[in-house]
């Protein structure tokens, strides 16, 4: 069985409520993983979620924890979330940098996918940083140093480019409605499946024994709305993708 992790999409909201002379603070836990998770899980794919909390401690530090999984997706998560363990943020000890892990990890065969939101590729006030990282280096996607979102709250219509490629066979040529992206360029040998406007959405690439794909939008809500997890492709657009990525298809 295909087994994924899904690294991030999670996040803590805090709230400060004033009245009159007094205030008091909230805290609130979401997860942005269930629409895509529950998709793949119809699909027969093993997923295992890593929230956002969690990943600067138990994201895999090793080719071989890295092996227990066919297909590796970073969503809504920073660079630094990856690269900085709390043994090297708290305690000053060295330890490996698990960003030119996961680029050597593809090139010796595993699967790596990005996913847009407002801590992917560069992100919101450039704060997600993977400008300049070796993921970028794999990736099907060059980042831009600077805050790459692209808000469209009135709607933007994806189209496929190519309809003959495997992961978008038999879909509709165009696709629901997003609210958003990152913008990002295609660097050489990569292949653009979809696009928004004039900016890749999907795009896949080849390195070495490996794969990447690059989704410039959400996974769900926000960016990627209700009417897109509805569409009876977003199951199937997803399930490929996962499948292409893991050497399946």
């Amino acid at each position: 069985m295909t087994r994924v992790l899904i690294a991030g999409e999670s996040w803590v909201s805090e709230s400060t409520h004033y009245k009159g002379f007094d205030s008091f603070t909230t805290t609130t836990y979401h997860t942005g993983v269930g629409p895509l998770r529950d998709a793949l899980s119809a699909e027969g794919i093993d997923v295992v979620h890593l929230p956002a909390h969690e990943v600067p401690e138990h994201f895999p530090g090793s080719l071989d924890e890295l092996s227990a999984y066919d297909v590796v997706l970073l969503s809504d998560i920073g660079a630094n979330s990856i690269l900085l363990h709390p043994d090297t943020w708290l305690s000053s000890r060295r330890y490996p940098n698990r960003l030119k892990l996961l680029a050597e990890w593809v090139e010796q065969g595993g699967g790596l996918a990005m996913a847009g939101g407002y801590l992917s590729f560069q992100g919101i006030e450039a704060k997600a940083a993977f400008h300049g990282t070796a993921v970028e280096r794999v990736l099907p996607a060059v980042i831009a140093p600077y805050d790459d979102r692209v808000e469209t709250p009135e709607g933007v219509t994806p189209k496929v480019v190519d309809s003959t490629d495997r992961l978008v066979e038999g879909l509709e040529a165009t696709w629901p409605d997003l609210l958003g992206y990152n913008r990002f360029t295609l660097p050489d040998g990569a292949r653009l499946i979809a696009a928004v406007g004039d900016d890749p959405l999907l795009a896949v690439r080849e390195v070495g024994r490996g794969r990447t794909l690059a989704w410039a939008s959400d996974i769900g809500p926000h960016w990627c709305p209700e009417e897109f997890i509805a569409w009876e492709g977003y199951r199937v657009l997803f399930g490929r993708a996962v499948r292409w990525l893991s050497g399946e298809a």
